[in-house]
């Protein structure tokens, strides 16, 4: 009876978006870096070799070079300011080079330490997105600053509607936009440090979610990831889940889905456990009993994999699903785990 009841509610959230447009299948080739993986004959066989290559050294491929370029303007009454900075990695589109956070001041710090926390909302969060949680971390006595995703709000080129070039069917652009979005939270990172933190944690929703986990598996500075709503498989979700079903129309006849989850496994979670296992990171692992954006099964999956590999952790499980997550009085629910976590991990 639950079930039926919230997976109903989940659905009728997710129709509520009316502007999903289902974009043709491209595999994205003139995203590929310009030297190398040209003497295959093959548009998958070039991406194959590109991701090969990539998954010998994620490190190499998730860390920017330096940057000093930091822009801080006042944003709002409450003390919050804007931080704005080049992203490191160039796209087509102007709009999207030029990265801004929400920097949220703590009140005070405890015992002398300075702690803040990176906070990456879900996919097509606007510019308003969980800026009540970032708050409410402040009021917690932590910092929070808060990354516009690539192609999100004031990054989203004027064509689009939604963030669709972030997350589609042209498999490289996919991948090198979700790489984007590590960078840019390690560069978002490298200020709080020069800013004087010493005790750093990320907390993700949804696609942020698996955007945080790669970013603490790659980035040193990070203490504590509280990762809200997961998967092992960034190609599984996509192709299983309710929120990306317009993308998975675009890639139906074109690819398999063990094919999309081998393109797609450098930003997948599971890939990265072991480098996350020599790390000392503090991980959150939280999931909706409901969801069907984020498949229950995957989510339990990647639990599984956490404990098969004695990787140290919590665990939270949600009464709801995935959107109902975002309203009362979930919202409060999951809001209170993430905060009281990241409070007491740093």
């Amino acid at each position: 009876m639950l079930s039926l009841f919230f997976h109903r509610w989940e659905r009728r959230l997710a129709d509520v978006s009316k502007d999903r447009i289902v974009r043709p299948f491209d595999w994205g080739l003139d995203w590929l870096p310009t030297s190398g993986n040209g003497h295959h004959a093959e548009p998958q066989a070039r991406v194959q070799a590109y991701v090969d290559d990539v998954l010998r050294d994620t490190q190499a491929w998730f860390t920017p070079p330096p940057t000093t370029d930091y822009d801080v303007v006042p944003a709002a009454a409450d003390g919050s300011s804007l931080v704005r900075f080049p992203s490191a990695l160039t796209t087509p589109h102007p709009e999207n080079n030029r990265v801004t956070t929400r920097y949220f001041p703590a009140a005070a710090a405890r015992g002398g330490a300075r702690r803040a926390v990176l906070v990456l909302p879900q996919w097509n969060a606007d510019e308003e997105g969980h800026v009540g949680l970032c708050r409410l971390i402040a009021r917690f006595g932590m910092s929070a600053l808060r990354l516009s995703l690539p192609y999100h709000d004031t990054r989203m080129p004027p064509e689009l509607t939604r963030a669709d070039y972030m997350v589609s069917a042209n498999i490289v652009r996919t991948l090198e936009v979700c790489r984007q979005a590590v960078l840019d939270g390690r560069r978002a990172i490298a200020w709080l440090a020069h800013q004087g933190y010493d005790r750093i944690g990320i907390l993700g929703t949804s696609l942020g979610s698996c955007l945080s986990m790669l970013t603490a598996c790659h980035e040193p500075l990070i203490r504590a990831q509280a990762l809200n709503h997961i998967s092992p498989y960034f190609g599984d979700v996509v192709w299983r889940g309710l929120s990306t079903r317009h993308v998975r129309k675009g890639l139906d006849g074109q690819v398999s889905l063990q094919d999309l989850r081998a393109l797609w496994l450098p930003i997948s979670p599971q890939v990265h456990l072991d480098t996350l296992r020599t790390r000392d990171v503090k991980t959150l692992l939280v999931y909706a009993s409901y969801d069907l954006t984020f498949p229950v099964d995957l989510s339990r999956n990647l639990v599984n994999e956490f404990r098969a590999r004695g990787i140290p952790h919590r665990v939270s499980v949600l009464p709801c699903g995935h959107y109902s997550t975002g309203v009362a009085p979930f919202k409060f629910m999951d809001g209170a785990v993430l905060t009281r976590f990241l409070h007491a991990s740093l």
